[in-house]
């Protein structure tokens, strides 16, 4: 599907919070239209509806994903509607963009993958960090060879949540726990600079229901390097995120899921710090990505390719089967 002119008309695929914060985004970008909202109820659409200024609500997904005047849906359901909210659209011929962790486990991301690559259908994981001008910025540094040969990624994730078995984040009904609401983006960072890692090693506190609370890994590479990453519930983590090269490291500050700042230091040279002002919410650059490659007739993005999203899903099967253990 390939969008010449006009606006990419968006449907929005769930009333929660973040699907809430996206579509305020896409109100702010010029060449987006948010035309439909779906709830699993009329009147949470309707109110979802009436606070943005959307013109039709639907009280079913399938309603939602049966409009042929939508371009794209936004997933933003919990963990564990993802796949079955992004089949949903994909077999009605719409292209897709799923909220991370794109599904609940690698198995789930293969079908929807092939299902989209079947149909000539474009999908992407909603990871915000990765579409941000500033990891943008440090995928071009390394790539260039600024701090060398990257040899070790710090990266951690965590904050206080209080535990509630009720709650989205801590209900198993919900795929809840540390590592797939937070621990996927240390996981995703040190994925974009060093790939699949060769050994995977995991530990956890769980919490009294069995997910986990708090997820430290450790990931080794076929080059050598290591990834150090920490996810968690129980507690404030610093937020931040460094890569470390035989020439010098950059360190992202916090937050690094979505950061205004980072800091390259180099062997011989002053620090460079960059910075990024951003209005909004620092949504607009995934929506913007997700425009270009439909304009482009592209049904994958080279920022988030769908064989990464798989990678780092299954990195998440192997630490979450480590934790059952």
């Amino acid at each position: 599907m390939t969008i010449s002119d006009g606006p990419i008309r968006w449907g929005i695929l769930g009333t929660g919070l973040i699907a809430g914060v996206f579509t305020e985004d896409l109100l702010r970008l010029p060449g987006h239209d948010v035309v439909a909202v779906g709830s699993r109820a009329p009147h949470t659409a309707r109110a979802f509806a009436e606070r943005h200024s959307i013109s039709k609500a639907y009280g079913s997904y399938a309603e939602l994903a049966a409009d042929d005047e939508i371009d794209v849906v936004y997933v933003a359901t919990p963990h564990t509607g993802h796949y079955p909210h992004a089949m949903l659209c994909l077999e009605a011929g719409r292209a897709v963009l799923v909220e991370k962790p794109f599904t609940t486990n690698a198995a789930d991301a293969e079908k929807l993958v092939a299902v989209a690559r079947d149909r000539g259908l474009f999908a992407m994981e909603a990871f915000v960090t990765r579409f941000n001008p500033l990891i943008r910025k440090l995928r071009g540094l390394v790539a260039d060879g600024a701090i060398g040969d990257v040899k070790a990624v710090y990266a951690d994730f965590a904050f206080p949540f209080p535990y509630d078995p009720s709650h989205r984040i801590w209900s198993t009904d919900t795929a809840g726990g540390a590592l797939l609401d937070l621990g996927v983006y240390p996981l995703m960072f040190a994925s974009m600079l060093l790939g699949a890692p060769g050994s995977v090693q995991a530990t956890a506190e769980l919490a009294p229901n069995g997910v986990d609370a708090g997820t430290g890994m450790l990931l080794g590479y076929d080059s050598g390097a290591i990834a150090l990453l920490h996810c968690g519930l129980v507690a404030q983590s610093p937020t931040t995120a460094t890569a470390i090269g035989t020439n010098g490291r950059i360190e992202v500050a916090a937050p690094f899921s979505l950061p205004s700042a980072m800091t390259l230091h180099r062997s011989g040279a002053a620090p460079e710090t960059f910075t990024l002002e951003f209005e909004g919410n620092g949504y607009t650059y995934q929506a913007e990505e997700v425009a270009r490659c439909l304009r482009a007739g592209e049904l994958e993005s080279p920022l988030m390719p769908l064989d990464e999203t798989l990678a780092i899903l299954r990195t998440v099967d192997t630490v979450a089967a480590q934790l059952r253990s």
